[in-house]
């Protein structure tokens, strides 16, 4: 079952990003939708069942709003190709459908509600492969669709996305939110530079992997067990530190090179204001990564958690994790 579940997820994604007509990519979405549903469910615990019926809902909503732009589009100007988009009615209903598929501001709020209810693995999964179709289509539409309406949604997502995730302590919601954040900066560039956008998915996907990676390793949900999780694995721990400072966009890692290009590129297009408060903005998230580093790797003993210490693993880590990690550091240097 989980093997057809997973083959059926990488069908939907690759129809998705590989079709012209509006119809397939819908389809596309909607075996995605279908083949995460058991992944996120699996459990059977009520939590995860209300986060899969949340996201079956969210995403179902979205889907109809893609057909029903393209529809809308059809009838007005005959065609259905995605890259013909060009009635505003329907460019409006299609940005909405896509940030409600995504989880940008003001669709966000099912997001961490979903991934907190889900297991890491899926959680991963929900945070990368899933996020790829919509920002796909999103690419391939970027040039009708309203730029003011895209910078805006961007601002206030790298905002809420900051500000919401300040105050959490489960470590999945924490990473929902940063997806926010990020999902914001990409958005804001989307007009003007669409491969930027790819650009930052692509290293976001990498780092956010990492983490939820190394995070199942060590098996921690909370800040509080990750408190505890230097003593089973110091060097994966480190490696945690490295890559969420990465993810937060540290000058010498990775993760600075598409803030960098980003702000450079909103500079050229007279958005200077856009660009400092959306800096400002990551700012917040910088805080959240730094709090889950400072748990992972900073609060040595004696510090006062309730929780057990953990044993020292000699088992090997993971090979993907290495490697992930690794370019999530040393990519821009």
């Amino acid at each position: 079952a989980k093997l057809i579940f997973t083959t059926s997820l990488f069908l939907g994604t690759t129809i998705t990003i590989s079709s012209n007509h509006w119809i397939t990519a819908w389809a596309g979405l909607e075996i995605n939708t279908l083949a995460i549903l058991p992944l996120i469910s699996k459990s059977h615990h009520p939590r995860s069942i209300e986060a899969a019926t949340k996201y079956f809902l969210t995403q179902a909503t979205a889907s109809t709003l893609v057909l029903f732009a393209s529809m809308t589009n059809a009838w007005h100007t005959g065609q259905w190709d995605i890259t013909q988009l060009t009635h505003p009615t329907s460019c409006l209903i299609l940005t909405s459908a896509i940030a409600m598929k995504l989880g940008l501001v003001p669709f966000h709020f099912w997001f961490p509600e979903v991934l907190q209810g889900s297991p890491l693995a899926t959680g991963l999964l929900l945070s990368t492969i899933m996020k790829f179709p919509p920002v796909v289509l999103l690419v391939m539409t970027s040039p009708s669709l309203n730029p003011t309406l895209l910078t805006f949604m961007a601002i206030s997502s790298a905002a809420l996305g900051g500000w919401m995730g300040l105050n959490q302590t489960q470590t999945r919601k924490i990473m929902a939110f940063s997806s926010i954040s990020h999902l914001g900066w990409m958005t804001i560039i989307i007009s003007y530079d669409p491969k930027l956008t790819l650009l930052n998915f692509y290293l976001y996907t990498m780092m956010t992997a990492a983490v939820f990676l190394i995070l199942n390793t060590n098996n921690t949900l909370s800040l509080s067990t990750l408190m505890t999780t230097w003593a089973k694995n110091p060097t994966l721990s480190a490696m945690l530190l490295l890559t969420l400072l990465s993810l937060a966009g540290l000058p010498p890692l990775t993760g600075f090179l598409p803030k960098w290009l980003i702000i450079q590129e909103l500079t050229k297009q007279d958005m200077a204001i856009a660009a400092t408060v959306i800096s400002l903005l990551s700012l917040l998230g910088l805080f959240f990564y730094l709090r889950l580093a400072y748990c992972a790797t900073i609060t040595l003993p004696p510090h006062t958690t309730n929780h057990m210490k953990q044993w020292h693993t000699n088992k090997p880590v993971n090979a993907s994790i290495a490697i992930l990690t690794t370019m999530s550091t040393m990519l821009l240097p």
